[in-house]
């Protein structure tokens, strides 16, 4: 059975003519059993010839075409062989007669009605004729379904019937031979063929569909086409009688009438050519502005729908695909600006492809012509193959595909996400993914992307390393929006003078001094190159990995901070002194500009530098020229050799130091960085505090407590694809009624922060609900790399009770706990310890993040963090925001006119098209305000720099990968100023802990630049010392928070007119200065009255107002960050170093067993070491 069924011949491909009418399929005697349905008949065989069959419909169609194109040229053909003047008397075989006698007063019908027609092209019309009347009737045939009339009556048949049966009468009647047809009408039956055929059978047979835009444009031009060729005919045939015009004539007065410019100089003369004229003009006014009205609607829908983005300009042209569920303006903006902020990708197009319309705002900004040659808008679904293949997907040079986190649901948001990752990825296979994710939980639905970013992952571990690295959201925010430092690619690698000018990050340069050091440094940006082909990095091949970042940054201002081996994929940050560097390894670097980019001044230096090659191995200044030894005098100490120099060998270069209160101290050295470390460097860090501290000064309670903890992978996570990170744990599990922090249990009697007694300030944490990406706050401040007496308590103040899966997750940390309560709650936040915490976080809520009209989704947030501001003004806030241009609203003072000058500013920098128009705010500087959709550049930077997504997350701490460094921070004091500069304390670093410095943050007293003066004054120089404030406070505390205001108007009138005439008779001569410390003193009543509530509020909750201090705000400070800055950056008090540190674990594993107690000591070191 099997070998006759290969004995089988296969069906042919499709119908044959001669086979639908005979039946004969093969020629065999083998019997073919056929199923049918309806289709054995003869006419049943026939329709599927010439209707059903795409490709045989397709080819009938055709010839249909092409015939009725072929009688339209016969009749012009006839018209240019015919004179009219030579015309015979009426029939076939008639005398001729001349008819040049005939006046035009006089009307003749005769050559109206009949022509002169050769005997050869009456043969070739007649044939003609014949065959489209028998196809027209097989047709009609065809068609019949038991109502004659209705195929008769149609439009079509009836022009058949009167340009084919004539020509069939006159072979059985010659004398009608020269009988006039109006042939010229067959254009409409071609135009007719032409629509069936491309609107059904072309589009099945090609199996490609064309645009409603091309059917509707090519029936407009056919229809222009058949009216003016009719027109043309018709004028010209009735002129027969007239002023027997050509056919040119009749096409110039066709034009210029149809044009209505209308000369005169060609007008028909007869009135039946006349009558034609209005009946041609009529059927136009009624034909065309129908046809245009469809066009333009179908136009206006391919405005909205976005059209095809044709194939050869995919093949041509390089694109990417953004696949967005909802386009906003500011996402579009956000992408467009980074995306081309790369020189590289200038001459990339963006295929937009969202399901909804544009809105107004979009519409406005794609029309600009700066995008609308570069930007392509598609509506469309990316779950429909259709749309892909418009977007030209299999052709894309990647597809970013982004969440709506406006979404009310956002794990519908991430399923929808899914879906178009898994639709894109089966459409186009070799396409690059750009994946951005909500929920950490739906993750690993899309392991296969290429690039993925996580929002609520990187969201709270950015948050978390706020609260002990300041200002990390701002750090990371710099350093994955694109810069324009290649606008002068001279400077970065130059080596730096003393009055260092880098060019800035955005715009012009600032008015302030803070401004302008602040913008240059914004500038840098992480870039990668290969250690052999580098042109600063290749002479460090051979050596310790310290070593080279240290001299990279002092020579060229290049802060080395990351190594990618050849035979490894993994990124390791600051890998340590012991990894020595090969030519084939990837060196990260931040610096302005990349190396490609820049104008490197070596060929300058190369002859002084083989000057001194004879010269003892003396790595220092002497590799640079005069100008640079001088802008670096103050380094000159940190590469002798000799740690233990004099005092007065220090003072004789230019350290310059102060003398010593005492002048009989040692001075401070500072060892140098060796080339190649054999051995883990002693632990001799003793920058910041004094080391002799230890584990001993905590309470018995306390070092009970950290003897039950342990140092181990957290066994639980709430969703599947958390990085294992070795953290500090408990030994036993948490029960889960010890974690309430308010409510007390049969294991701890406590109902609130204060009862517990906590060593360290608390963090706390505002959120709606417990996500699971909150289990990435915690993790990043419970790192095993965490000194353990340095441990913030974490208190969850969540809105709504955390679920189970959550509590089984945080159960194995120490020091966590959670309350339900809000922030709009003053009670819920005394009772969490809001009066002793060191940071509070504040996450915006998922359900405000939708709101009627824009910007408005972080009211509540706002609001409720001002009113944090004004009760709590000690407190460090750190808030998230949905929408960046909201953080000018943080902490708002409506009269600072410093704020009124920032602003101006901030508008300088957008019409600059600055990518970070808010950078200049106070709080984005500061690092008190993140908006999470800051991340989004972190994506589109993935395009250009894959290594961005990972270099990011060794960072915040979300991966760690062995042998890979982590971020921290130091604080610099008074005792540590002897180091005086940022390349001094970079020397420091490297040669005692193999730390790798990355930045300054910065905070200094607030300086006004505007032109009026401002006027500080302290209240308690002036306050009435008969009184004290105490009592004052204490007076006013015993009241109910309803009736405060009313009961402490009158007492607050008596003592401002006290202190106001006090002021007047000191300052009676400067009316700006009364009425700027009559402002002061309003805003010290106001404060007092806040603080008078919270005492209230504190002692009816019967907590302890003790702790409670009513700490004026910072309002005259600022801060901002000096991300890389010149090795000659003085050094001030209360400055944070950003830092690199190297894994202990490597250090661990890289040392020799000999050196095990050295390292041990190195670790306990670190531990001590303040962050």
């Amino acid at each position: 059975m099997v070998e006759l069924e290969k004995e089988v011949l296969p069906l042919p491909p499709r119908y044959r003519f001669r086979d639908l009418l005979l039946g004969d399929w093969q020629a065999d005697e083998r019997v073919q059993v056929e199923f049918y349905v309806n289709e054995n008949t003869f006419k049943e065989r026939l329709k599927l010839f010439f209707i059903k069959n795409q490709r045989s419909s397709l080819r009938v169609r055709l010839f249909n075409f092409s015939l009725k194109l072929l009688s339209c040229l016969l009749y012009i053909i006839r018209v240019l062989l015919d004179d009219p003047q030579e015309g015979r008397g009426g029939c076939w075989g008639c005398p001729r007669q001349n008819r040049s006698a005939h006046h035009l007063s006089t009307f003749d019908w005769t050559p109206i009605i009949w022509v002169n027609r050769p005997l050869p092209l009456w043969g070739l019309q007649v044939l003609v004729a014949l065959i489209s009347f028998l196809e027209t009737m097989l047709l009609v045939y065809l068609g019949y379904k038991g109502n004659l009339w209705e195929q008769v009556l149609r439009v079509p048949f009836m022009l058949e019937m009167m340009n084919t049966a004539p020509f069939l009468i006159t072979v059985f009647w010659p004398p009608l031979r020269n009988l006039f047809i109006p042939v010229f009408l067959n254009c409409w039956l071609a135009k007719h063929a032409l629509e069936n055929m491309i609107q059904n059978d072309l589009h099945r047979a090609i199996q490609r569909t064309h645009s409603a835009m091309f059917n509707q444009v090519l029936i407009l031009v056919c229809t222009l086409v058949c009216l003016m060729f009719t027109c043309i005919c018709g004028i010209q045939h009735l002129e027969r009688a007239g002023n027997n015009l050509t056919l040119f004539d009749s096409l110039y007065f066709c034009i210029v009438t149809f044009s209505t410019v209308g000369f005169g100089d060609v007008t028909p003369k007869i009135w039946p050519s006349q009558l034609l004229v209005v009946i041609m003009i009529c059927v136009a006014l009624i034909v065309l502005p129908i046809q245009f009205e469809q066009l333009a609607f179908l136009w206006m829908e391919r405005q909205k729908s976005g059209g095809n983005y044709s194939r050869y300009r995919a093949q041509t042209e390089k694109h990417v695909v953004l696949c967005v569920s909802s386009l906003k303006i500011d996402l579009l903006m956000d992408f467009l600006n980074e995306f081309y902020a790369h020189p590289r990708l200038q001459d990339y197009y963006v295929v937009i492809l969202c399901p909804t319309e544009m809105d107004v705002a979009v519409r406005r900004v794609l029309q600009i012509p700066l995008w609308s040659q570069r930007v392509i808008f598609l509506q469309g679904s990316a779950l429909k193959d259709q749309d892909l293949m418009r977007a030209k997907m299999d052709d894309a040079e990647a597809c970013f595909i982004l969440s709506n986190r406006f979404e009310g649901d956002r794990i519908a948001a991430d399923h929808q996400t899914i879906l178009r990752a898994w639709a894109v990825k089966d459409f186009a296979p070799n396409c690059p993914l750009y994946v951005q994710i909500l929920k950490p939980e739906n993750k690993f639905h899309i392991k296969f992307a290429d690039h993925v970013v996580c929002e609520e992952e990187f969201k709270y571990a950015m948050l978390a390393l706020n609260c002990v690295c300041p200002a990390t959201s701002t750090l990371i925010t710099l350093l994955i929006h694109t810069s324009r430092g290649q606008t002068a690619p001279m400077e970065p690698f130059k080596p730096r003078p003393s009055a260092w000018q880098p060019p800035s990050r955005d715009g012009p340069a600032s008015p302030e001094q803070w401004q302008r050091m602040y913008s240059r440094c914004s500038a840098n940006e992480v870039y990668h190159v290969r250690l052999g082909e580098s042109k600063f990095l290749s002479e460090y091949q051979g050596k310790s990995f310290t070593y080279a970042s240290f001299h990279a940054h002092k020579r060229f201002g290049v802060c080395l901070i990351g190594v990618c081996r050849e035979d490894k994929s993994s990124i390791l940050l600051n890998p340590g002194p012991c990894h020595i560097l090969a030519s084939s390894d990837t060196c990260f670097y931040i610096n302005i500009s990349k190396e490609e980019n820049s104008a490197f001044v070596l060929r300058q230096q190369e002859h002084l530098h083989r000057s001194r090659l004879a010269t003892p191995a003396y790595h220092g200044l002497t590799r640079l020229p005069v100008h640079s030894i001088i802008a670096s005098m103050g380094t000159v100490a940190m590469d002798l050799p000799d740690s233990g120099s004099s005092p007065d060998s220090a003072d004789g270069t230019t350290l310059g130091l102060a003398a010593d209160s005492a002048g009989t101290e040692k001075r401070h050295s500072i060892a140098p960085v060796l080339e190649v470390v054999d051995a883990i460097p002693s632990p001799t860090f003793d920058l910041l505090s004094d080391q002799s501290e230890d584990e001993a000064t905590h309470s018995d309670d306390d070092a009970a407590a950290s003897g039950t903890w342990v140092k181990g992978y957290p066994t639980n996570s709430p969703y599947i694809g958390s990085s294992p990170t070795l953290c500090h744990l408990v030994q036993e599990k948490i029960p889960f009624c010890c974690l309430r922090l308010d409510k007390s249990c049969h294991h701890s009697p406590y109902e609130d922060a204060r009862a517990y007694h906590f060593q360290n300030k608390l963090i706390i944490v505002s959120a709606e609900r417990a996500a699971n990406g909150l289990y990435n706050f915690i993790v990043p401040l419970r790192a095993y790399y965490r000194p353990r007496k340095e441990l913030n308590p974490i208190v969850l103040l969540l809105e709504n009770m955390p679920e189970t899966h959550f509590l089984e997750a945080i159960c194995w940390f120490p020091l966590v706990y959670y309350m339900v309560g809000s922030i709009d709650n003053l009670d819920d936040l005394l009772r969490c310890g809001v009066t002793f915490a060191a940071n509070m976080v504040v996450v915006d809520k998922e359900s405000s993040m939708i709101a009627d009209e824009d910007y408005m989704a972080d009211a509540k947030t706002i609001v409720n963090v001002q009113t944090l501001f004004r009760l709590f003004p000690g407190l460090n806030i750190i808030t998230e925001l949905t929408h960046p241009a909201n953080m000018r609203f943080m902490q708002f003072k409506a009269k600072d006119r410093y704020a009124l000058a920032l602003s101006k500013l901030e508008k300088k920098e957008r019409e600059n098209g600055s990518n970070l128009v808010f950078m200049f705010r106070l709080p984005f500087a500061a690092g008190k305000v993140f908006s999470v959709s800051m991340l989004d550049t972190l994506l589109y930077q993935s395009f250009v720099k894959d290594y961005m997504i990972s270099i990011t997350r060794l960072l915040l701490g979300l991966d760690s990968m062995p042998g890979s460094g982590f971020l921290c921070a130091l604080k610099v004091t008074e005792d540590d100023l002897w180091i005086r500069s940022y390349g001094r304390l970079y020397q420091k670093l490297c040669s005692s802990t193999g730390d790798i410095p990355i930045g300054i943050y910065r905070t200094e007293s607030h300086r006004f630049s505007t032109a009026e003066p401002q006027v500080s004054v302290s209240v308690e120089d002036y306050e009435d010392t008969r009184e004290p404030r105490d009592a004052l406070i204490c007076r006013l505390g015993p009241r109910d928070s309803t009736g405060s205001e009313q009961a402490e108007q009158p007492l607050l009138r008596r003592k401002s007119m006290q202190w106001a005439r006090r002021l007047s008779r000191k300052g009676g001569r400067h009316p700006e200065r009364i009425s700027q410390q009559r402002l002061t003193l309003y805003r010290r009543s106001e404060r007092q009255e806040l603080g008078a509530l919270v005492k209230t509020r504190m002692k009816h909750l019967g907590l302890s107002a003790a702790g409670y201090m009513d700490v004026l705000d910072h309002g005259n400070t600022l801060s901002y960050i000096l991300l890389n800055p010149s090795p000659d950056t003085r050094l001030e008090i209360n400055d944070v170093v950003y830092l690199i540190r190297p894994d202990p674990l490597s250090l661990v594993s890289a040392s020799s067993p000999s050196r095990k107690a050295s390292v041990s000591r190195c670790e306990d070191l670190k531990d001590s070491t303040p962050l």
